[in-house]
């Protein structure tokens, strides 16, 4: 215990902090590097076009005997003819039934396109009540997909597994084995890899992707490119709104096409939002193992005083262990597991548990609000036996559903 910082000088740093400032960090010059990107690829474009309108709009006042202000001015009210929704080459109505439906489908679902906006001040003002409540009803059916669509994944991955096993004569028609040792492990407590749920998700959105954008393809006029274009940034809620899909005042088979474009919408953004999540967890993974990469030759040059670079793991930290046992990061599903109660650990050194997944949503908010009453009240949290330090596995959402496991509080030691 005296020793615990000696040979650092890090004091209380402990391991998820230190993941939170190398995910910090790691997140910033990830954007850097971006920024470099679209620089060098999109800027020059932009110089040519400005060139280009320059040379224009000069030759367009020249021709037509006009002055630049007011040729200025003129363009300026279209801006704002275009901003209320009105365009000289469609005659639809942006605010009928139908279009507000499809407005607040894009509040809702946080994706946002920006083609349609509120310009009154009631319309903003309910805006601000309407989302509010929508985007956490919105959340929360992502939530309970997630937590459906995992449970789906690991009884069909765990069925083909036990199938396979059968096949080669492993595992008996009464669903045990028997160990070398002589007892029995049963397959209850087996767990897919999140590996291949990851992949399952990734082959999953990718078929959504192609089918709407042949749908999209074939019916707005777009090149197959920026149909998947639109695809990826509407169901990922990014919503520049550059390719707005349903925006003409009539299609071939409208009714069906409105249809089909709400079902890709929200099929595709429930797809990728699983698999942002699933690749967070990913990602967690590589930090555990960058930051046991950047501590090693600390511990080497510490021996035994320093064990991991003045960091203090948790008992239920996300780490590397020190034998390399063969186990996969898996993720745990009432259909798969409800036979099984041990401590969290019985198969892999890092679980992603879906066991309670409702009931740890509300744990997680149940511990926010705790710690906000006693921050207004003055007394905050003491760190001790009966709480978590934790800067990253803290929080709520379907990150911290998915790390229950991962991340148990102190009560069940």
């Amino acid at each position: 215990m005296a020793c615990r910082g000696c040979c650092c000088g890090l004091g209380p740093l402990n391991e998820d902090n230190a993941r939170f400032l190398m995910l910090a960090l790691l997140i910033i010059i990830y954007l850097l590097c971006g920024a470099a990107v679209f620089s060098a690829l999109e800027y020059p474009r932009e110089k040519q076009a400005k060139d280009r309108w320059a040379q224009r709009f000069e030759h367009f006042t020249q021709k037509h005997n006009l002055s630049k202000k007011d040729l200025e001015n003129f363009l300026r009210y279209y801006e704002e003819a275009n901003v209320a929704g009105i365009r000289v080459d469609s005659t639809r109505a942006r605010w009928d039934f139908t279009g507000a439906f499809y407005f607040v489908g894009t509040v809702v679902s946080t994706i946002g396109f920006g083609m349609t906006t509120p310009t009154t001040v009631g319309g903003k003002v309910f805006l601000i009540f309407y989302g509010l409540i929508g985007c956490a009803a919105t959340i929360l059916f992502f939530n309970l997909f997630l937590e459906r669509l995992i449970t789906v994944l690991a009884f069909v991955l765990k069925s083909c597994h036990e199938r396979q096993r059968r096949r080669r004569g492993v595992l008996p028609h009464g669903g045990r084995q028997t160990c070398p040792d002589g007892r029995g492990e049963s397959l209850a407590g087996w767990k897919p890899s999140v590996y291949y749920v990851m992949l399952i998700l990734c082959l999953a959105a990718v078929l959504v992707s192609c089918c709407a954008s042949a749908m999209y393809s074939a019916v707005e006029g777009w090149g197959y490119f920026d149909s998947l274009y639109f695809c990826f940034v509407a169901f990922s809620t990014i919503g520049f709104g550059d390719l707005v899909s349903s925006q003409r005042a009539s299609y071939e088979n409208q009714a069906a096409y409105r249809l089909g474009n709400f079902l890709f919408i929200l099929t595709g953004v429930c797809c990728i939002y699983s698999l942002f999540n699933v690749i967070s967890i990913v990602i967690k993974q590589v930090l555990n193992w960058i930051l046991g990469r950047l501590t090693r030759p600390w511990c080497a040059h510490a021996g035994t005083c320093c064990p991991r670079m003045g960091l203090r793991p948790r008992r239920n930290a996300v780490g590397p262990r020190r034998a390399r046992i063969r186990h996969n990061v898996s993720i745990e599903t009432d259909a798969v597991n409800d036979s099984e109660e041990t401590d969290g650990r019985r198969m892999s050194g890092e679980m992603i548990s879906m066991r309670d997944f409702l009931a740890a949503n509300k744990v997680n908010l149940a511990i926010m609000q705790k710690q906000l009453s006693e921050t207004a009240n003055g007394h905050p949290r003491q760190s001790g036996s009966g709480s978590r330090h934790n800067g990253f596995s803290d929080g709520v959402g379907a990150l911290a559903i998915m790390n229950n496991r991962l991340a148990e509080t102190s009560v069940d030691r």
